[in-house]
């Protein structure tokens, strides 16, 4: 995870900033226009809107359950379990509250949707939950070329999702940013906390060793 640590975790600073950034200037001209740009260019795209799907939330929580079955089960890694509630269930509490605190209609589209829309919830849990798969993917794999293999399909995948709501129509595309962004950050908040944890409860396993052997 040494990797992880180096690149990733001071990522989530930057990313936080970026987050803080969107939100002061996602009402800018500049912004706006960026945000009709990336419309134009994605706007109508059949490929890249169906991948919405894996960013629904039946498809979230159905795969988000499934890993924590496999943690309980298989490795019985409760510590693990929490971390998948934390990132995708209380990720998506916390993109909810977002949504209502910063209170941003949707674009002028007919589809419907009443919710808000900063930040994007595709773009932000469809990180988290992708992130927390490739986290336990990776944990006890040696080969570095298959954990950058792994993280890389799970970035695409989550660029993926949160773009297919700007060809959608659903979101601007500083919602999708914005998205990101905190999803990230929430990600690598929980990954360092489970970390240390570990770390804790394996400092705790080697001193009863240790006193157990005196």
């Amino acid at each position: 995870m040494s990797s992880i640590k180096k690149f990733f975790y001071p990522l989530a600073m930057a990313t936080l900033i970026v987050f803080f950034a969107i939100l002061i200037t996602f009402p800018s001209v500049q912004f706006r226009q960026i945000d009709i740009a990336a419309f134009e260019l994605l706007g109508g795209n059949a490929f890249v809107d169906s991948l919405s799907l894996l960013g629904d939330q039946w498809v979230i929580m159905t795969i988000s359950i499934a890993l924590i079955l496999y943690l309980w089960i298989h490795r019985k890694n409760y510590r693990g379990m929490l971390f998948v509630f934390f990132t995708a269930g209380v990720g998506n509490v916390l993109n909810q509250l977002l949504k209502r605190i910063f209170d941003r209609e949707r674009p002028d589209f007919p589809h419907g949707l009443e919710s808000f829309s900063f930040p994007s919830g595709h773009a932000m849990v469809g990180l988290l939950y992708l992130f927390t798969i490739a986290y336990f993917i990776t944990e006890h794999l040696n080969s570095k070329l298959i954990k950058r293999l792994v993280w890389l399909g799970a970035a695409i995948l989550a660029i993926g999702i949160g773009l297919s709501r700007v060809a959608g129509g659903e979101h601007y595309f500083s919602d999708v940013l914005a998205g990101w962004c905190a999803g990230y950050s929430w990600f690598v908040a929980v990954a360092i906390w489970y970390e240390m944890r570990e770390r804790l409860f394996k400092e705790y396993l080697q001193k009863r060793t240790t006193r157990t052997v005196r």
